[in-house]
């Protein structure tokens, strides 16, 4: 598989950078929100996003797009990771106030909704980030998101969505792109993080997509982690693999450092 990449450390390094700069990585026993949630309206519609701000200047801002769950504590965990970092993180809520879905079907129809209709999927992504924006956080961002968050991630980059783009990156995410569009030069670098055993996005998947970034030019890097099932990063769950975790996370720390 072709691929442009973007990083040159070696993952032991960047492994053993991320371990020193972020020290809760594996488990989430021991976190505590540190970030706000936060409501905002787009189009008079309401939304719960969560904001978790940097002490002191940030070095960049961080938009985070939720799984099918929608925002939980996985994803305030997140962000909260990130501000320690030195970057401003909004959660984005794609769903809507009080639209938790906790029951497959649920989440299953939740993500159709959006699926199938891009227009306000996209709409509700930039209205986020443009929300975010409003509250100070700095204009050049990366987007990533995961699962679910990942697909919205590449809609972006695709269709050239948001403005001072810094990079993206999708964690286990869906990767296919609709029969309707086609891929444009995304003008930053695009970090895809694949399970090797992700039963549900195929590397077929992963294949097609590095084809598609390979004939616009992307700037990309695939990394396909042995033995990591789909939803590998997810603390607490059967899924979790700690070693995929902690290189696609040093991946993405790679990306932010580049970025910012």
């Amino acid at each position: 598989m072709s691929q442009r990449a973007f990083r040159s450390t070696s993952a032991a390094v960047c492994g053993g950078l991320l371990l020193a700069a972020v020290p809760v990585l594996a488990t989430a026993d021991d976190w505590q929100p540190a970030g706000s949630d936060v409501g905002y309206e787009i189009d008079g519609e309401a939304f719960d996003g969560y904001l978790s701000q940097a002490d002191g200047e940030a070095r960049g801002t961080v938009l985070l797009v939720h799984d099918w769950d929608g925002i939980d504590d996985y994803e305030r965990q997140r962000a909260d990771m990130l501000a320690q970092m030195g970057y401003d993180t909004f959660a984005v809520d794609l769903y809507g106030e009080g639209n938790r879905p906790q029951e497959t079907g649920a989440k299953k129809a939740e993500t159709q909704r959006l699926y199938q209709d891009r227009t306000r999927m996209q709409a509700l992504t930039a209205g986020g980030l443009d929300f975010a924006r409003e509250q100070g956080v700095p204009e050049e961002t990366v987007v990533m998101g995961y699962c679910f968050g990942g697909a919205v991630v590449l809609e972006a980059a695709r269709n050239g969505l948001l403005d001072e783009v810094q990079g993206y990156a999708t964690f286990h995410g869906t990767l296919a792109t609709p029969e309707n569009q086609q891929w444009q030069n995304p003008g930053a670098p695009v970090l895809i993080a694949h399970g090797g055993a992700d039963s549900m996005i195929s590397m077929d998947d992963v294949a097609t997509l590095s084809r598609e970034l390979e004939a616009v030019g992307a700037t990309y890097e695939i990394e396909v982690y042995s033995g990591a099932p789909h939803a590998f990063t997810v603390f607490g769950t059967g899924r979790y693999q700690e070693r995929a975790d902690h290189k696609s996370w040093a991946a993405f720390t790679d990306l932010l450092e580049e970025a910012f």
